[in-house]
């Protein structure tokens, strides 16, 4: 019986992370075969280069496509969708998969999730289901429908796509692939490396033995106007408490320039001797350092999935993440220094959260593979309106 061919498309930096253990199931699964397209900001060195992770994790690569324009705005990201639309299309016509995975909600994504069903091509969605803010959610929406099989991290997350009229036999509760490295992670939590040495960056070394924050702030689409105010807020607070500050270059959405600018003009005005720049790191050594963090501030996704998980406390500030379901873990604040200074320090009151289980047990990459070895991979959809 020939093996079933799996595509699975990695756009950036996160969702590598969000795959990688489903990746590694598929290559292993008797009845599959690996077929990774690594595409847009995934190959950029400016947004951390992800691919040089997928490399030393030894997974061969079937293509790679460049897609990404520069500009970081409205009309770069619309220009560089379509850009991925024709390319994309022209991969899974020269490799031909029987069915092709997309992740989560960036606008590359899409460009994924339509070129696969033009094609006729079976479409299957990790993450799906889920609540946010921007137009992630409309994006994740929009995946959903042009998909075949919906392979979701909550039970919550499932009956959103169900109630989007998808067939419920095509929903499968996996939990998030993520998770997994996170659950290999708190096994041996502590910290082998030194950071500064292991992945050079910018700004000056300082003593973490204290406690120390960890910032991944990236811009909202539907917002990216403001991206510089907001970034200023949260860079002044971090600041003004105190602590060390390990800081993680934004995605490439529009408004990340105004975002990079912000940084850039802050360390040349206030020359903080508390901050240190890194673009990227592997996700195992990211989540080692996030276990010893005293927080992590900002409005990444990796707040409210793996430290929920890990239990490390989370400042989650403005709206990119609005509607997602958090743990125990998570202070929900806006754009305002004062604000997010105060709940740091009622996270340092409070102490480090118990481990929630929301987003899976750590087994998600396992059963995604099984999915895909077992499913009706067809073309139809029974809409259940």
């Amino acid at each position: 019986m020939r093996k079933r061919k799996i595509c699975v498309v990695v756009t950036a930096r996160p969702s590598y992370s969000r795959i990688r253990s489903a990746l590694k199931a598929i290559a292993e699964h008797g009845d599959l075969e690996l077929q990774l397209v690594v595409a847009a900001s995934a190959l950029l060195d400016r947004y951390g280069n992800a691919i040089h992770s997928i490399e030393r994790d030894g997974f061969p690569i079937v293509a790679r496509v460049y897609m990404v324009l520069e500009g970081e705005n409205l009309v770069t990201s619309a220009k560089s969708t379509g850009i991925g639309l024709s390319e994309l299309a022209t991969v899974f016509d020269n490799i031909r998969p029987d069915a092709v995975v997309t992740i989560a909600d960036r606008y590359e994504t899409l460009a994924t999730a339509v070129a696969a069903s033009y094609m006729n091509i079976p479409l299957v969605h990790v993450q799906g289901g889920e609540v946010t803010g921007s137009i992630d959610e409309k994006v994740r929406h929009s995946v959903t429908k042009l998909s075949n099989l919906h392979l979701v991290s909550t039970k919550l997350a499932g009956e959103r796509v169900k109630k989007l009229g998808e067939d419920p036999a095509s929903v499968h509760v996996t939990g998030c692939p993520s998770i997994d490295i996170a659950a290999e992670v708190a096994a041996n939590p502590n910290m082998d490396f030194d950071p500064f040495v292991k992945y050079g960056g910018v700004g000056p070394t300082t003593d973490l033995s204290n406690g120390y924050l960890v910032v991944m702030q990236h811009p909202v689409t539907t917002e990216y106007d403001e991206a510089r105010h907001q970034v200023d807020e949260t860079l002044y607070a971090v600041k003004d408490f105190g602590l060390p500050v390990l800081w993680f270059w934004p995605n490439v959405d529009a408004g990340s320039d105004g975002t990079s600018k912000g940084i850039r003009v802050f360390r040349e005005k206030e020359h903080p001797t508390n901050f240190h720049l890194f673009r990227n790191m592997f996700p195992e050594d990211f989540l080692r350092l996030l276990c010893g963090a005293t927080a992590i501030v900002g409005n990444s996704s990796v707040a409210i999935r793996e430290c929920s998980y890990l239990g490390v406390p989370a400042v989650n500030i403005g709206t990119r993440q609005l509607g997602r379901e958090r743990g125990h873990n998570v202070i929900d604040v806006g754009h305002d220094r004062r604000d997010i200074s105060q709940a740091i320090a009622t996270h340092i009151e409070r102490g480090k959260p118990k481990r929630d289980l929301l987003y899976g047990d750590g087994k998600a990459g396992v059963r995604i593979a099984d999915c895909l070895s077992s499913a009706n991979l067809t073309i139809e959809k029974r809409l259940t309106y």
